[in-house]
């Protein structure tokens, strides 16, 4: 079992730069959802149960690459997409898994293009019941 998740970390994950560590789409799919019910929210949300994989990296710098989707206007809040808008997750064709909530620095000021191919360094925190929020975040992210 331990040689098989060391060649899922191997696979899921490259050096990037001097000592970075960029992550994988695979990688981050090392996660199981189970439905529980938000009383103040009066629904069901899926909650997160992360894999290893995921947890070695949780309050670590990382890179992940993906397609550029707005959730403002002005850019501050954004995902990164495993797949591009016409796929992503909010159009039912991908999970919770497939998107990283992007939270930037204050100076951030770089603009980008809905379904622009992107690398977005930040700390990687997993979010593991806030409903306000995805369960992968990056948090302090700046592009590069």
């Amino acid at each position: 079992m331990k040689k098989i998740l060391l060649l899922f970390i191997f696979l899921g994950i490259g050096s990037y730069g001097f000592g970075q560590i960029k992550l994988s789409w695979e990688l981050l799919s090392d996660v199981s959802f189970k439905a529980v019910y938000f009383e103040e929210h009066a629904t069901e949300f899926l909650v997160p149960t992360f894999g290893q994989g995921p947890k070695m990296f949780d309050g670590k710098e990382v890179i992940v690459s993906g397609y550029f989707i707005p959730l403002s206007k002005d850019n501050k809040r954004f995902v990164l997409s495993k797949m591009p808008y016409a796929s992503c997750f909010f159009c039912g064709a991908s999970g919770p898994e497939t998107i990283v909530e992007i939270i930037t620095k204050p100076e951030f000021k770089q603009k980008f293009k809905l379904d622009q191919y992107i690398n977005i360094k930040g700390t990687l925190q997993l979010n593991k019941g806030d409903v306000n929020h995805f369960n992968y975040i990056l948090k302090d992210a700046e592009s590069f």
